[in-house]
């Protein structure tokens, strides 16, 4: 159900839930209900450190047209963080292994097609899952391989100074990565900021770590058809770096598409895909989804439920 220019879009019924990882830490997520007959059920894989509510508008959206829409805050960040980061153990990839995991097992147990949207992290975390089999189709957005090798020139720089002489006397000082103190995202914990910032340091990001010999098996065995979409202007994972990351996806059927922003719109960039004024892509992300059905969606929203703010 598109919306027409200069009408009020309706209000859309959410509910709160606690989401139980698969080692029972506690997750605080929002689910999206479709209006009218329900198409899907479609899964909001954040990026690092982006909180779930900058998805809102687009969860809103995808809603509106049929799908019910589940977002998530990992742990450690936003509302499923800790009192404090500092002393708080986690790996980066158990937001995959975990989180997303607990996601994908509590949306499949539905009778309808479950449909996955990921930025930046989470398309990298569709090979990571333990249950991706249970995904129907998966689009991807601004997921690259991470390195500053496969930056702009000068944007390269600035990762570089910003890893090594910017944030190791900031997580020295305070026990975890405070990007807030910069301006940059939500707090994130050491444990992320370890394995990403070391990640960081191969061309080809984790599948170059020696640690990680398992992965390209992992990422082989997935069969999921798989857009992966980046936009021309996006500093941090520009095509280039997209192309680098995802041919460990050697299996799945996959669709490249390098974005340009429109005409006298503003740019892209890493962050722009969920911006009010990329509802045109939003469009085209739900209607290739919907192209993929494997399960019948009968299923009706309760309309009953809060919406949210």
């Amino acid at each position: 159900m598109k919306t027409t220019t200069g009408t009020p879009p309706p209000s859309i019924p959410c509910e709160s839930l606690v989401l139980v990882a698969r080692d029972g830490y506690r997750l605080a997520a929002l689910r999206y209900l479709a209006a009218g007959q329900v198409k899907g059920n479609l899964l909001v894989a954040s990026a690092t450190g982006v909180p779930q509510r900058f998805y809102r508008r687009f969860a809103e959206h995808a809603a509106r047209q049929g799908f019910n829409v589940l977002t998530l805050d990992y742990r450690g960040i936003a509302q499923s963080k800790p009192d404090s980061l500092k002393g708080f153990a986690m790996a980066y990839l158990d937001w995959a292994h975990l989180d997303l995991a607990a996601a994908v097992d509590l949306l499949s147990q539905e009778a309808l097609p479950l449909y996955w949207v990921g930025h930046s992290f989470g398309g990298h975390a569709i090979g990571l899952l333990p249950n991706h089999q249970a995904l129907t189709a998966c689009y991807n957005l601004g997921t690259g391989a991470g390195w500053s090798g496969w930056m702009p020139r000068t944007e390269a720089l600035k990762v570089r100074l910003f890893w090594n002489l910017i944030m190791p006397p900031i997580v020295a000082w305070k026990g975890y990565m405070a990007w807030s103190l910069l301006g940059m995202g939500v707090d994130l914990p050491l444990g992320v900021y370890r394995d990403w910032k070391h990640w960081c340091t191969y061309p080809n990001y984790f599948f170059d770590d020696p640690a990680m010999p398992h992965l390209p098996a992992l990422y082989a065995s997935v069969r999921t058809p798989c857009v992966f979409a980046s936009a021309v202007d996006d500093l941090w994972a520009p095509p280039r770096s997209r192309d680098a990351f995802v041919k460990h996806y050697r299996n799945a059927p996959q669709i490249h598409l390098d974005l340009q922003p429109r005409a006298g719109a503003r740019p892209i960039g890493h962050m722009g895909y969920f911006r009010d004024d990329s509802m045109p892509l939003w469009d085209e992300i739900l209607d290739w989804l919907q192209g993929h059905r494997t399960l019948p969606s009968e299923a009706r929203a309760d309309a009953t439920a809060p919406a949210c703010s």
